[in-house]
């Protein structure tokens, strides 16, 4: 009886540590986030809809590292991570279109080509969604049992 008390406070504890642990990288995360904005702010008011596309994704990313710090040592942390990097390449895509931006400024129009900073921020996701996925495999096998033939 008293066993499963401790096992039951041990379990508590130990979610415990990890909802606060998930809590201050969400934070720092965030923090992050609005020291940059201020500095980003100018420019936010040149592009109509800028603060709305990158707060939405801060929103979901810090999401995710939460749920995905709550499911550490667990498969589902391997499963989110590979969520997180899914959602970079799903929304850099969705959010930069073809990567080319115009932007008319009374009679000047300015042209930027994102495509370059587009490839190498997707292949950078790609590699993190690899090595999600070889992590969960290695989790998977490091839990299998192995039996006697």
């Amino acid at each position: 009886m008293a066993d499963a008390n401790n096992d039951s406070k041990k379990k508590i504890r130990n979610f415990t540590f990890k909802a606060l642990k998930a809590t201050v990288k969400g934070v720092l995360f965030y923090g992050i986030y609005f020291a940059l904005w201020m500095y980003l702010a100018p420019i936010s008011q040149m592009i109509p809809g800028l603060q709305q596309m990158v707060e939405t994704f801060v929103i979901v990313y810090i999401f995710l590292i939460i749920v995905g710090e709550l499911t550490s040592k667990t498969v589902f942390q391997y499963f989110f991570n590979m969520v997180k990097a899914l959602f970079v390449i799903g929304y850099l895509i969705f959010s930069l279109k073809n990567g080319i931006f115009g932007l008319t400024f009374q009679n000047i129009r300015l042209t930027v080509d994102f495509r370059l900073f587009l490839v190498i921020a997707m292949l950078l996701s790609l590699l993190g969604l690899a090595k999600s996925v070889f992590q969960a495999i290695n989790y998977m096998n490091e839990k299998a049992e192995y039996t006697r033939i």
